[in-house]
C-alpha cells in the first residue's frame, strides 16, 4: 500500500513509523514523497501537486513482484486530503487501478489551498494564500479551488476515517460532515473519533488507530 504524509512532509516520523508497524503486520508499505522540495530538517512545500502523479506510483508499485493482491492507500492531514481527493477523481473519471480501500486520519472535507513551509516558520509568518492551488489533476487545476468540497461519494470502496475530537488545526467536524455525506449516498465508512485527542494522536490512541487501520487493511485487502 502507498502512505501519503502530511504537510510535515515525507521525512518525519508519522508515514515512516506507520509504513514500519505496517510492514512489521505482513503488508507492503511504501511513503510516497509528493511534496516539493524540503529535506530532513524541513518539510517540502504542497503546490499544483500533480494527482496523476500518486497513480503512477501505485501503477509502478503494483508491478513489483513483492506485491500481490489489491492496494491499499493511507494518508494522514494533508496526506489524508491527498488520498481522498484523489480516489474520489479516479473514481469520477473511471482510472485504473483504483485503490481498493482507503485509510484516512485526521481529514478535511474541503481542498485546502497551496502549503509553503514558510507558513509554519514562527520567525516568518505568512498567511494563507486561498488563490494558490494545492493539487492538479493531469495538469489542470479546473474544480480543485480551494474550499471545493471534497466528492468521496464517487469512490465506493471500503474507508476507515479517523479524527481527534480535539483537533485545533482541521476540526473534528469536517469529519463528520464526510461521514454526513457518504451516509446520505448509501456509503458505510468505518469512522473512529477519539475523545480528547489532537491533530496527532497521543502515543495510546495511535497505537489503538494504527492496530484499527491494519484490521481493516487485513479485512479489505486480504480477506
Amino acid at each position: 500500500m502507498l502512505l501519503l504524509h502530511g504537510a510535515e512532509g515525507p521525512n518525519r516520523r508519522w508515514t515512516e513509523t506507520m509504513a514500519m508497524f505496517l510492514a512489521s503486520q505482513g503488508f507492503v508499505a511504501a511513503p510516497f514523497p509528493y511534496s516539493r522540495g524540503g529535506n530532513e530538517q524541513h518539510s517540502g512545500d504542497i503546490v499544483e501537486v500533480e494527482l496523476a502523479e500518486t497513480v503512477e506510483a501505485f501503477s509502478l508499485m503494483r508491478a513489483d513482484p513483492r506485491v500481490s493482491g489489491p492496494m491499499g492507500l493511507w494518508g494522514i492531514s494533508r496526506g489524508a486530503e491527498h488520498a481522498l481527493l484523489l480516489v474520489s477523481l479516479m473514481a469520477r473519471d473511471g482510472t485504473p487501478n483504483l485503490p481498493r480501500a482507503v485509510a484516512v486520519l485526521a481529514a478535511t472535507d474541503v481542498i485546502w489551498a497551496a502549503f509553503r513551509a514558510a507558513y509554519t516558520d514562527p520567525r516568518h509568518p505568512e498567511p494563507i494564500d486561498w488563490t494558490k492551488r494545492a493539487w492538479l489533476w493531469h495538469g489542470s487545476s479546473d474544480g480543485l479551488e480551494p474550499r471545493t468540497p471534497i466528492a468521496i461519494e464517487h469512490y465506493d470502496g471500503p474507508l476507515h476515517i479517523s479524527h481527534g475530537e480535539a483537533d485545533k488545526t482541521w476540526s473534528v467536524e469536517g469529519t463528520r460532515r464526510i461521514e454526513a455525506r457518504l451516509l446520505a449516498h448509501g456509503r458505510t465508512p468505518e469512522m473512529r473519533y477519539y475523545p480528547g485527542q489532537g491533530h496527532g494522536l497521543g502515543p495510546e490512541a495511535a497505537s489503538l488507530d494504527r492496530m484499527r487501520v491494519a484490521d481493516f487493511f487485513r479485512r479489505t485487502l486480504v480477506g
